[in-house]
């Protein structure tokens, strides 16, 4: 009985290989060796290389030379258009320097992760862990600059710490971020009752 089944599990092995193999082709007769195809040389007419050529007037595609550079001067009329742009870019035009070693410092750009820890802040802060809180709202300002929510909730922590010349200058950050925004009455009268209080 187990012979027979050998036998037959044999069979369909010889069949299933056989159906999987593909239609007899005949081999095409080899070439004999002194007439070997030799390889095609590219056609001499090739598509121009957009990241390696160069214009006459210096405009090449991928080039990174000074005569390829975009104009990226403002246009004439632009000082008289919006007289007051200056002063809504004056920090981007300055980024932070490292006197010691001339280094540029910019900061990551990750919204998701400040908003991350300004929920993780809110939480120290109904806590009432201020320490806790200052620390996350801070790092949430690392990532994402000018974040209003992270501003205004820094101003209340420095408050709540004692901290109120801090507090004053978060206070007015917010409102400077958004003057009629949700929390703009309640800094406007922090900094009222800090200003009267001489803190």
């Amino acid at each position: 009985m187990a012979r027979s089944c050998w036998i037959i599990l044999a069979a369909a092995l010889l069949a299933v290989t056989a159906l999987a193999q593909p239609p007899d082709k005949k081999p095409a007769p080899a070439a004999p060796p002194s007439q070997t195809p030799q390889p095609q040389p590219p056609p001499a007419t090739t598509a121009p290389d957009p990241l390696n050529s160069d214009d006459s007037d210096g405009a090449s595609f991928g080039s990174s030379s000074r005569q390829s550079r975009t104009d990226i001067s403002p246009p004439k009329d632009d000082a008289k258009s919006h007289p007051n742009s200056h002063e809504a870019v004056e920090d981007l035009e300055a980024p932070p320097t490292n006197s010691a070693s001339g280094v540029q410092e910019f900061h990551p750009w990750n919204p998701m992760k400040a908003l991350k820890d300004v929920e993780i802040a809110d939480y120290y802060f109904k806590q009432k862990n201020y320490r806790a809180a200052l620390d996350r709202y801070k790092e949430a300002l690392y990532y994402k600059d000018g974040d209003a929510i992270a501003t205004f909730r820094l101003a209340q922590c420095q408050e709540r710490l004692h901290d109120f010349t801090s507090a004053r200058s978060y206070y007015a950050a917010y409102l400077k971020i958004l003057p009629q925004g949700e929390f703009a009455g309640e800094a406007e009268r922090a900094l009222e009752r800090l200003n009267k209080s001489g803190k």
